[in-house]
């Protein structure tokens, strides 16, 4: 058994793109995909559009869920929502939070109980983004059977074995290597790279194994749009993979 984990495209359609041709070289053709979709200053109908024609195991992240709160509630002015169409909020809103693939493996967004949750990783009282203690990842997955655990949200690649077995996996994020963030305090997330980025998770010998892999694209674009609507951190990290000390 073996196939390709995405999340948190966030728009970045020539991303997505580049990973799923990367996914098709390697002669993968099974996906998942970890939510967090169009959200962002970036293409989000036409990275509906792609990921609606492709049809891959989905679930809902925080920010796609804001979306159709928005929807819901009768509009908003933000550039993304005044993108999408009907059919792009109807398909959101039809995803689940958490998804069993193939009954082996398990999905959600950022924790198997919170879409918004930090879970491989925490922010620590002075700003700094930091691994999370294995106890504190083993209580997040307490209650889930499967042997393999997939999330997203937070952007930062991760892989943890917990002591009975069980591997969670972070896939990192395709469209989006940085941001900033305000709460619990403020921080920083940078990944170093501009590269989107995706995870291979295989079955074979008795266990799973994961890999990260990093795909380049011409990100110049997106970059320049991200800038062109005063999204200044957006536009730092689609271009270098690191946040600008400046902001909106």
């Amino acid at each position: 058994m073996k196939f390709a984990a995405i999340a948190d495209v966030h728009g970045n359609r020539p991303a997505l793109e580049a990973v799923l041709a990367d996914i098709v070289a390697l002669g993968i053709d099974e996906v998942v995909n970890l939510g967090d979709h169009v959200s962002g200053p970036l293409e989000a109908a036409r990275t509906a559009d792609l990921l609606i024609e492709r049809g891959f195991p989905s679930v809902r992240g925080d920010q796609d869920r804001i979306l159709v709160e928005l929807w819901h509630a009768g509009g908003s002015v933000r550039s993304d929502f005044q993108e999408l169409e009907r059919k792009h909020f109807e398909w959101m809103a039809s995803m689940p939070s958490t998804l069993t693939y193939r009954e082996q493996v398990f999905l959600c967004h950022a924790s198997p109980r919170d879409d918004a949750a930090f879970w491989l990783d925490r922010v620590t009282a002075d700003g700094s983004v930091r691994p999370s203690e294995i106890e504190a990842i083993e209580a997040g997955a307490a209650g889930v059977a499967a042997q393999i655990i997939l999330c997203g949200h937070t952007h930062i690649p991760r892989v943890v074995r917990l002591r009975d077995g069980r591997l969670v996996v972070n896939p990192g994020s395709v469209g989006l290597p940085g941001y900033d963030g305000k709460a619990p305090v403020p921080y920083v997330v940078e990944i170093g790279t501009p590269h989107a980025c995706y995870a291979i998770l295989e079955h074979a010998g008795g266990g799973w194994s994961a890999t990260i892999r990093y795909v380049p694209y011409d990100n110049t674009a997106m970059a320049a749009l991200a800038r062109s609507k005063g999204m200044l951190t957006w536009a730092s990290a689609i271009a270098t993979g690191w946040v600008a000390r400046e902001r909106e």
